[in-house]
């Protein structure tokens, strides 16, 4: 069975948005590209640290889905990652009302041996020196490398970003952060720009508008799917990835052709996260209505028609 590593947060959130809010609730990026990931038939491993506080069921849901959890640091004495946001009414803009970073201040991450040989490695959104650190401790290139990242990282480390983006295969961002990186307002000159960067694959996610996968002059439009109902938009993104990278490391395919399905697995499983608030509708989620809803990206995005000659 082929090896994802998972590199990001796990936390607490708490989250606001027009239909409710919660209180303290299962967060992080590596925690929603994990659950995502689990989907496939993987071995997959998220290297991240907590305080003494993250209660141990977290821990236990993890191990439930094949998720090895041994790279996770549990720090004593110390608190987990916080983070409070609210959204606004169209569930496009957000602000954050409260960041905790806490035990991620010093965060130092130790990727098991067992792991160092990864196939796949997706490094979720942190700081780029410790994006670089994860690759460093690897005993073997990767078949893939991904990367997310975000405007602050742009503003506060550009130097150590671009220097990690030497070394990855594939980045995944939003269309805002792809024009600041690159300075370009066309996606399509944005791509280019970043494929100058190192990546040879942009994915550029746009929300309920889809996403699109650029590489060289070849791109890729996945719409996202017409939901009736949306509550909490929340770490719709990572799991988006978490579908991407689940489905690459799965297929041991990494080719253009080929990452066009990842990124309808990965618009797949994102639609169902922002269902419920938090991971709720991620743990319950059942295989039969994954496949269930690609029949439906199936049928939008598959049509017959006739060319001129």
């Amino acid at each position: 069975m082929n090896k994802l590593l998972i590199v990001g947060t796990v936390a607490f959130d708490a989250i606001e948005t027009p239909f409710g809010k919660t209180d303290k609730t299962l967060g992080g990026a590596a925690t929603y590209i994990g659950l995502s990931a689990a989907y496939f038939n993987v071995n997959s491993a998220i290297v991240s640290v907590v305080g003494d506080d993250f209660p141990a069921e977290y821990l236990e849901l993890f191990k439930s889905r094949n998720i090895d959890v041994s790279g996770i640091e549990i720090v004593q004495g110390e608190k987990t990652f916080f983070w409070s946001g609210k959204y606004r009414n169209d569930l496009n803009v957000r602000d954050t009302l409260e960041t905790q970073l806490n035990v991620l201040a010093d965060f130092s991450p130790k990727v098991s041996e067992n792991f160092k040989d990864a196939d796949v490695v997706m490094l979720g959104n942190l700081h780029p020196l410790v994006q670089k650190n994860v690759l460093d401790q690897l005993s073997r290139k990767p078949k893939l490398v991904v990367l997310d990242t975000m405007n602050y990282w742009m503003n506060h480390t550009p130097d150590e970003l671009k220097e990690v983006l030497q070394r990855v295969d594939v980045i995944t961002i939003n269309d805002e952060e792809a024009r600041q990186l690159s300075g370009e307002y066309s996606l399509v000159k944005a791509a280019e720009k970043i494929h100058e960067m190192g990546p040879k694959y942009v994915v550029i996610k746009k929300g309920e508008n889809g996403a699109l996968l650029f590489s060289g002059k070849k791109v890729f439009f996945a719409p996202a799917l017409p939901l009736k109902e949306v509550f909490d938009p929340t770490g719709a993104g990572d799991t988006f990835a978490g579908g991407f990278t689940g489905y690459l490391t799965q297929s041991s395919n990494v080719s253009f052709r080929n990452m066009k399905n990842a990124v309808i697995y990965g618009s797949n499983l994102a639609s169902f996260c922002v269902e419920k608030f938090g991971t709720e509708r991620m743990e319950c989620l059942k295989q039969e209505e994954v496949q269930e809803r690609l029949q439906q990206f199936r049928m939008l995005t598959q049509f017959d028609i006739e060319l001129a000659e």
